[in-house]
């Protein structure tokens, strides 16, 4: 959505299936490296004039781009005077969350014209309630209502509050409001058109041309983005896999390329499936495992309990609780522990009279997922024997009681090269 160009490929995307009734768009992002997301610019405007300092330049910035791609595309919409009234109303007080959302607003405007579309406005079936939680059942019956056997395009992003008042979820929030529509309309599948062809299998950031991944389930998605992939925002899941929705994942600078499909159960898998089990490989840096040692520890009734309650009491997520005998294992995020960590291990000592407590900082987790895994003789082995084959220590294990995943910890200095080990051994290897 970025330019003219990028609206002429999202009206050949939409134009080439019929079936694509209900269009829901972004904000303009970046033409080039160097420019600007005019989401950011907004944010920025409303900064300038909570500080009292002119936004003219930036504003002129959001103008000027939107204007040029009504021109480029040779739309006549009047944008120019609901610009003016925006610009005239930022210096009154208009609130940050309607001034950002008018990004998504006048993409939608534009690409209605383009395409031949209705407009629907966000704030005429998106309803949030007071608590500010989306409350959809009033949204998907507003949205039916209004949509129902229409052509129409939906800014994404924002919605309404029960006074009017115009309310924006987290960044990203378009994905949402996609999600949304296609629940409440029942759609076949929610296709969400970004920049990139599907979800790849491991971050191209540290194995190169990784390859992509064809068909995905929820269960495994959720695996995945839990330990870091950056895939879609956790808001988007729901709403369609309540509906049991399909959500295919899409390039929309690569349209022939049929991305990645994310389904509630993919069924029987392909060959090329059935050569590569692992579905994708995450991880992340920076963890803790505080191990506490006790004699007969793990037959003790209640004591295993008493360590998890003081990280509870101290308000910090567990991860993982690999444990073996006589010592448990307690794997935490180290920024959510840091600041308290003494205070933890003086609970734990006068809790269960502890024989030891040692903490390992600088660790690293990394998941290797796949639902073609579970069953699979030698698949720990392979990965365990890969590693050691590699001289990279493991420091914890843990696997998924579904055996959707296995989980390896590793010191932060060996975290890309692990990731890369565990995909060359489980993908190339087998790919062959």
């Amino acid at each position: 959505m970025a330019d003219a160009k990028q609206f002429a490929k999202v009206k050949a995307i939409i134009e080439s299936d019929p079936s694509r009734k209900i269009v829901v768009v972004s904000a303009s992002g970046k033409r080039f490296k160097e420019d600007h997301k005019l989401t950011d610019l907004l944010y920025l405007c409303h900064a300038h004039v909570k500080y009292g300092v002119s936004c003219d330049s930036i504003f002129q910035m959001i103008a000027d781009r939107y204007i040029e791609i009504r021109n480029e595309c040779g739309l006549k919409t009047d944008i120019e005077s609901e610009l003016a009234d925006v610009r005239k109303r930022l210096e009154e007080g208009m609130s940050q969350d309607e001034l950002v959302s008018r990004g998504e607003y006048f993409s939608a405007r534009l690409m209605a014209d383009y395409l031949g579309y209705a407009f629907l406005d966000a704030t005429e079936w998106l309803k949030f309630s007071f608590d500010g939680e989306i409350d959809t059942e009033a949204s998907y019956a507003a949205l039916r209502e209004k949509a129902m056997g229409r052509r129409v395009v939906i800014p994404g992003f924002y919605g309404a509050m029960p006074d009017g008042k115009i309310r924006v979820l987290t960044r990203g929030g378009s994905d949402i409001t996609g999600a949304l529509a296609a629940a409440a309309l029942d759609a076949d599948v929610y296709e969400n058109w970004t920049d990139v062809s599907g979800i790849l299998m491991v971050d191209p950031r540290i194995v190169k041309d990784p390859q992509p991944i064809e068909r995905i389930t929820f269960n495994e998605l959720r695996e995945l983005s839990h330990m870091g992939a950056q895939v879609l925002h956790e808001g988007t899941v729901f709403p369609v896999r309540e509906k049991n929705i399909p959500v295919n994942i899409r390039n929309t600078n690569c349209p022939e390329h049929p991305g990645t499909m994310i389904m509630e159960d993919c069924g029987e898998p392909s060959e090329d499936e059935l050569s590569r089990f692992v579905t994708g490989i995450a991880g992340k840096k920076n963890y803790s495992i505080i191990t506490v040692g006790k004699l007969g520890l793990s037959a003790a009734i209640g004591e295993l309990r008493a360590v998890l309650e003081v990280f509870e009491n101290h308000r910090i997520s567990v991860e993982y609780v690999p444990s073996g005998m006589d010592c448990v294992s307690v794997v935490v995020e180290t920024e959510f522990i840091s600041n308290c960590l003494y205070s933890v291990i003086h609970d734990i000592r006068k809790s269960l009279k502890t024989d030891d407590i040692r903490v390992d900082d600088n660790i690293a987790i990394i998941a290797a997922v796949g639902r073609k895994m579970a069953n699979r003789p030698g698949m720990s082995g392979r990965l365990f024997g890969a590693l050691g084959k590699a001289g990279i220590n493991i420091r914890m294990i843990s696997q998924d009681p579904n055996e959707v995943d296995i989980v390896v910890g590793v010191d932060n200095k060996d975290f890309e090269k692990a990731i890369q080990v565990m995909y060359h051994s489980f993908v190339k290897k087998e790919a062959k």
